[in-house]
């Protein structure tokens, strides 16, 4: 049941982001291009997501499972450091040359933009350059504890 409630979910997100134009990068890039010929439609689709993630989230705060059973796996960081802004900040330029990020990504792979698939292929790099710098952090960080 959980598996056909979490494909059932991805649908209905995938759905919704070729639906509002999520999925389209050059709606996406209108609507990041303030200085031009900015395209505010999006707004709409931010602020829906924004307000029903806000009640999901105050609802799923103090649960332990999912309606399904499934365990909650809330994040717990809740602090403003500099790899956040910073992981933000790469994000966002990301986002701003590209006209994707990770969801309308996936779905435009599923509508056959080549585009998106370089996009999504960059994003795996990046994950997993990420991985190796943070075992080499890891490993220095040991060291340097040793001494």
């Amino acid at each position: 049941m959980l598996l056909f409630a979490s494909l059932l979910a991805g649908l209905l997100f995938g759905l919704g982001l070729i639906v509002s134009g999520m999925a389209n990068p050059a709606k996406v890039l209108g609507f990041l291009d303030l200085s031009g010929a900015w395209d505010p439609s999006l707004m709409l689709v931010m602020a829906g997501a924004i307000t029903v993630g806000f009640f999901a989230f105050m609802l799923a705060k103090n649960r332990r499972t999912s309606v399904l059973g499934a365990e909650m796996k809330l994040p717990t960081h809740n602090k403003l450091d500099r790899r956040l802004v910073g992981g933000s900040a790469l994000f966002g330029i990301g986002w701003g040359i590209a006209g994707f990020c990770p969801g309308p990504a996936l779905v435009g792979i599923g509508m056959g933009q080549t585009k998106a698939l370089v996009f999504v292929a960059a994003m795996l790099a990046g994950m997993v350059l990420f991985e190796i710098i943070e075992k080499y952090r890891g490993k220095a960080r040991r060291v340097l504890s040793l001494r």
